[in-house]
């Protein structure tokens, strides 16, 4: 399966027969004495008072930009369009792909199509990113058929949102954001769009799941069994209320063509970046400075965790984390006073904090609890700083060899340290090969891989290891945790000492 980058939502739903609903409230169906279960009642008799009241504030979106031509011939028809698959088999069926020599002809102009909507009267438009990405020349045209042209305000990468801006001589007619974080699993939405460029178009559904992620880190997406196709990226998703509550961005296909399952990125997420873009022209996230996995039971077992929450520290680079003294190995139980349950939520709150103030960090270290003051910095200006270095296919290894936990290991050596790019004094066990029937095996361990820490201690030769799988024994363990550096990327796994 293959992820479209395209939106929109329908697929007509029924409510429940009217003989099967009164059934089931004839029973108490083991909800106690005379209990009658909840029902979410109030599926609309029409969606066209909804409609009629936002339509005015969806807006039509064609983007232009100048491309090489095409060498082959085949007609240039705009992106989303219902012919651009039409002439693209025709095309193939008939032998006339484009090929790599053929002489090129004049640039010419592509066009492409997606939707979006209006937030507020002087003219401000939300869509996606990818709607607009690379064009030179942004039309908007309104519910009236009135048309204008748009500059680009920001844009933002992570969540696929751009900010539009038009100027127009009368207010225009917008809509607010809701709360997303308000949408159950079976709410009505509705959403608008230009779907295949046929122009406004409505569609309606229920939402299907909630907190889907597809591929970015501050993914949090509404999914909705209504039918998504091109042209419809960038289009709202409305609660019966008529706030918005998503913005259509992506389907789950095999095909490319709508099956059901699409994706709206939630409004309380677009709105945050939404806001930052209309103020700054840009995103300000804020930014910790870990890196971080979640805990799993097996690795709060090994630590000593009553339950699996929280986000657990691998690696602390310079920056406001190590400043303020946050360590790997430590796991961070709440953040400026939210609970964390996984790395989603913290990854989450902090893009959310504000940079340059000081936050509360509670952390779990060495069994007991404790909180640090961190200082958050910019994550835009800190993702250009260098990673650790890679670890090369070849590194030279010691004679002396030993064999734990279904690992073949042999101490660091200065040699092996100046192949992974590590400095003098850097410590740790190196992997020369893995059991293939093992547990290190099963859960990701290979050969060239480097274990730095055993039980939260460092590691300085294999006898280290086997000291602390001895205490892990004694002290009743199950597992033992080990920090392990993989291409230069550190990860806590925690492997049976049994």
């Amino acid at each position: 399966m293959q992820l479209s980058k395209e939106t929109f939502v329908i697929k007509s739903m029924r409510s429940l027969p009217g003989p099967l609903l009164a059934v089931f409230l004839g029973l108490g169906l083991g909800f106690g004495p005379g209990a009658v279960p909840a029902f979410a009642f109030g599926a609309p008799e029409s969606f066209a008072d909804l409609a009629e009241g936002v339509s005015p504030s969806v807006v039509n979106i064609t983007t232009s930009a100048v491309i090489s031509a095409r060498a082959d011939g085949v007609p240039m028809v705009p992106k989303g369009s219902p012919f651009e698959e039409l002439f693209k088999d025709f095309m193939e069926e008939n032998g006339q792909g484009l090929t790599p020599d053929a002489p090129q002809q004049e640039p010419q102009r592509e066009e492409a199509l997606g939707s979006g909507f209006v937030i507020s009267a002087d003219g401000y438009i939300v869509t996606n990113n990818h709607v607009i990405e690379g064009a030179d020349e942004i039309s908007i045209e309104f519910f009236s058929g009135e048309r204008l042209e748009a500059k680009v305000v920001g844009t933002d990468l992570k969540t696929d949102i751009a900010l539009l801006k038009v100027e127009s001589d009368t207010p225009l007619p917008f809509v607010a954001f809701g709360d997303s974080d308000a949408m159950r699993v079976g709410d009505w939405v509705m959403a608008m769009g230009n779907p295949l460029g046929q122009g406004f178009s409505v569609s309606a559904g229920i939402v299907s799941a909630r907190g889907r992620e597809l591929s970015g880190t501050y993914d949090d997406f509404l999914q909705t069994d209504a039918a998504i196709n091109k042209g419809n990226s960038g289009g709202p998703l409305f609660n019966m209320e008529g706030q918005v509550i998503g913005v259509n961005t992506a389907i789950l296909s095999p095909t490319g063509g709508s099956i059901g399952i699409g994706f709206s990125m939630g409004s309380n997420v677009v709105s945050k970046v939404v806001a930052q873009l209309q103020e700054f022209g840009e995103t300000r996230r804020g930014w910790l400075g870990v890196r971080i996995q979640d805990v799993t039971p097996d690795v709060a077992e090994a630590i000593g965790l009553a339950d699996a929450k929280g986000a657990l520290i691998t690696d602390v680079p310079e920056g406001p984390a190590k400043d303020a003294g946050l360590l790997a190995g430590d796991v961070i139980m709440t953040f400026n006073g939210v609970a964390v349950d996984d790395v989603r939520d913290l990854t989450r709150n902090v893009a959310d904090s504000p940079i340059g103030e000081a936050v509360p960090v509670v952390v779990m270290r060495d069994g007991a609890q404790m909180t640090i003051s961190v200082t958050l910095g910019r994550r835009e200006t800190a993702e250009g700083e260098n990673e650790l270095a890679a670890v090369p296919e070849d590194v030279p290894v010691e004679p002396e060899v030993s064999e734990l936990l279904g690992l073949t290991l042999v101490p660091l050596d200065d040699a092996a340290r100046e192949a992974l790019g590590m400095p003098a004094n850097a410590t740790g066990v190196l992997v020369t090969g893995v059991d293939v029937s093992s547990e290190a095996y099963a859960k990701g361990l290979r050969e060239g891989d480097l274990l730095t820490e055993a039980g939260q201690k460092k590691l300085i030769g294999v006898a280290d290891l086997q000291e602390r799988l001895s205490e892990a024994k004694e002290a009743g363990r199950k597992s033992i945790l080990l920090l392990v550096r993989t291409n230069g990327d550190p990860r806590f796994v925690a492997l049976s000492v049994e």
